[in-house]
């Protein structure tokens, strides 16, 4: 399921609470791993690795360590509870290393975000990759 298809199969507040249980498990594993969790749009998580907490020696590894686990807990995922024919969540995962560049953005809801091409060209793998 994309999730364009999945919301025309299933209501938002089913989708909403897909989304919900998805990310509080990718919370957890952002944890385990010591991965920061920057943002979440839509159905997209960006998590980073060194730049919170000093991770010189093993940022990428905890990186591919967590997007695995992720991949995982997706497919333990149900998408609807109520719902079992429509099977358990399946996501893509982009992953680049290199430097970015951070700051809070906006005054009424200000967020933190990140720029810089290799956000792009992560943003870029996740999307043109395969399920």
């Amino acid at each position: 399921w994309s999730s364009t298809s999945l919301s025309a199969a299933t209501s938002p507040q089913r989708v909403a609470h897909m989304l919900g249980r998805l990310y509080s498990s990718f919370d957890a594993l952002s944890r385990q791993f010591a991965v920061f969790k920057v943002e979440t749009i839509g159905d997209a998580y960006m998590a980073v690795t060194n730049m919170v907490e000093d991770q010189p020696h093993d940022h990428a590894q905890r990186l591919a360590r967590f997007a695995l686990a992720a991949v995982d807990a997706a497919q333990r995922t149900p998408i609807d509870e109520s719902d079992p024919s429509l099977g358990n969540v399946r996501i893509r995962v982009g992953m680049h290393s290199g430097p970015v560049v951070a700051d809070v953005v906006g005054t009424r809801n200000p967020r933190y975000c990140l720029f810089g091409d290799t956000v792009n060209t992560a943003s870029r793998m996740e999307s043109t990759s395969i399920e």
